[in-house]
């Protein structure tokens, strides 16, 4: 019988507080009982607070939507031997300017690669001539373009309604440094099933665009994830992925679907936290793989995006 986490937990992230929502299931005798989205609250306590809703002994699982890794390209300018050992050094001694966002173009470098904390005159060429990196070579490979998305934004710029940056260095600085040591990082620490059955709190991360397909939201006739009215049409497929695969729902989910999370400039973060939670189950209950044959690259630096297959640009 394949072993599975006690609880999985799948966090919509920001930099601001009030738009972390986290989307929470727990293992039970009937199923996966699946919980309405909650604020992820203060992040000091966060894992100890899931650990609690396990119960018992069993591990949790939980995703976030921020980049969990650097592009290898990046990785090999640092003379370390891994994302690992960056999260132990980044932040600290000679690298101690690393999540201080450069203001001005002159001030990119390896040891300062993010860029740039303000608008006006701020070009994508700046950073890529500043770290001597293409484009290319700054989007990790799950990254890149795949059959159902577009690229996403390069790790390091940190400007515009896709940046990805600053949601990184506020993850990094408030969760994954200060905890891993208690932590298994996949897919750097080893395969998922392994780490859930040797630790007690496993990290991955997620992608909820990549989930709309699996769930089967269909992108014709076209919805808008910012609009209620297009999350409720897509929350049909979701109702129907409950049907089938969920234990039992908290009281009020259905409502919310039904009602595409209401108009609350939080109902789009609350939407997406139970669409990552839903993509995160399908793998850990094997309907899902988690992830192709990954690369020497993506296990040292790159890390990977769970329940990802591979893209365009394929695995290497």
């Amino acid at each position: 019988m394949k072993l599975v986490p006690a609880v999985v937990a799948h966090c919509d992230w920001s930099i601001a507080d009030r738009k972390r929502w986290m989307a929470i299931a727990v293992k039970e005798e009937s199923g996966w009982s699946i919980l309405r989205p909650r604020l992820v609250g203060q992040t000091a306590t966060m894992l100890d607070r899931l650990r609690a809703a396990a119960r018992t002994s069993g591990s949790v699982l939980v995703g976030f939507d921020f980049p969990i890794g650097v592009p290898e390209a990046y990785g090999k300018l640092t003379g370390l031997s891994g994302f690992r050992e960056g999260l132990s050094e980044w932040g600290r001694g000679s690298w101690e300017r690393w999540f201080t966002v450069c203001d001005e173009s002159e001030l990119v470098d390896f040891r300062q690669p993010f860029y740039p904390s303000r608008p006006g005159g701020r070009r994508l060429s700046h950073l890529t001539d500043g770290l001597g990196l293409s484009r290319h070579e700054l989007l990790r490979k799950c990254e890149r373009s795949t059959d159902y998305r577009a690229a996403g934004c390069p790790l390091f710029w940190t400007l515009g309604a896709n940046q990805v940056g600053k949601g990184a260095i506020s993850g990094w600085q408030e969760l994954l440094i200060p905890s891993q040591r208690e932590i298994a990082l996949w897919p750097f620490d080893g395969a998922l099933e392994g780490l859930v059955e040797q630790h007690a709190i496993v990290v991955c991360e997620t992608y909820p665009a990549d989930v709309y397909h699996r769930l089967g939201i269909a992108r014709a006739p076209r919805w808008s994830k910012t609009a209620a009215a297009g999350r409720a049409s897509a929350g049909v497929a979701i109702e129907g992925w409950l049907t089938a695969f969920a234990g039992r729902s908290e009281t009020g989910l259905v409502a919310d679907l039904h009602a595409g999370f209401g108009s609350g400039s939080d109902a789009e973060d609350r939407f997406d936290a139970v669409i990552g939670l839903l993509g995160m189950l399908d793998v850990v209950d094997g309907r899902h793989a988690e992830g192709p044959l990954l690369s020497a690259a993506a296990l040292q630096w790159e890390g990977w995006i769970l329940g990802q297959a591979v893209g365009k640009q394929g695995a290497e």
